[in-house]
């Protein structure tokens, strides 16, 4: 009931429908290639630059959908938390599986454009196409992790919900989706910074296993999984905890 919810009444009176789940990102894509590709040039790595963006914007819309319906699970909810009780982490685990039949759309759009430019030779898989599902449990428990210490804060400090959505866009530009990592290359503390980010060795993990050209090291990737577990767990204490009492705070 709550993927149905999230997926399908949520677009139940557009006229396109879930055709927006396609939509999305091949526009962003296609505006990424002209104002970030053509006008600034910013390199793809010798990617075709549709292709490359596009397999960035499939994790990121992935990570940012669930992080933010996650963040806000308290607020959108109250009215059923408040008159039956339930396991209430149904519901942020719900959102969770409703962002994955999303991704799973558009992980057909992008398997389809990919094929394309292997049959061009402009791009091939590699063997690391096999983290795929490694890689979008790390990023689903990262986004739900944050989402859920997110939405206990804001029971009490409301001021971080409209914090929120300028965070996730500063993320995204912290994280290598319009760019390659090999970029900062040439700086060694910006290549630190990009490191620390858990996402930057998802996305580069996603470019290397669809087109062939991606950082990656075990280190870094064990890193994004082990940042991810604890932010997880930690997420789930601090849900737990403000459960208890979030209906008097809100």
């Amino acid at each position: 009931m709550l993927i149905k919810r999230d997926v399908i009444i949520v677009y139940k009176q557009t006229i396109l429908g879930p055709i927006w789940f396609v939509m999305q990102p091949i526009l962003t894509a296609i505006i990424f290639t002209f104002v970030f590709g053509n006008v600034a040039g910013l390199p793809s790595d010798g990617l075709p630059r549709f292709a490359f963006y596009l397999c960035g914007l499939v994790l990121w819309n992935f990570f940012s959908d669930s992080f933010i319906k996650t963040s806000d699970t308290f607020f959108t909810n109250q009215n059923v938390f408040g008159k039956v009780y339930f396991p209430r982490l149904i519901i942020p685990l719900g959102i969770s599986a409703s962002s994955f039949i999303k991704f799973s759309v558009q992980f057909v759009l992008l398997i389809g454009v990919c094929v394309f430019h292997y049959i061009k030779g402009e791009a091939h898989a590699s063997i690391y196409i096999v983290y795929l599902p490694f890689v979008l449990l790390i990023s689903a428990m990262l986004s739900t992790g944050l989402g859920l210490i997110f939405t206990s804060l804001t029971t009490k400090y409301r001021d971080l919900k409209f914090l929120l959505q300028f965070g996730v866009q500063l993320i995204m530009w912290l994280s290598p989706v319009i760019y390659p990592l090999s970029i900062v290359s040439d700086s060694p503390l910006r290549l630190l910074l990009l490191k620390l980010n858990p996402i930057t060795h998802l996305l580069e993990m996603i470019k290397l296993g669809f087109l062939g050209n991606g950082f990656f090291t075990p280190l870094w990737f064990l890193y994004s999984a082990i940042f991810s577990i604890i932010i997880f767990f930690i997420g789930i204490t601090v849900f737990s905890k403000t459960e208890k009492n979030f209906i008097d705070r809100i």
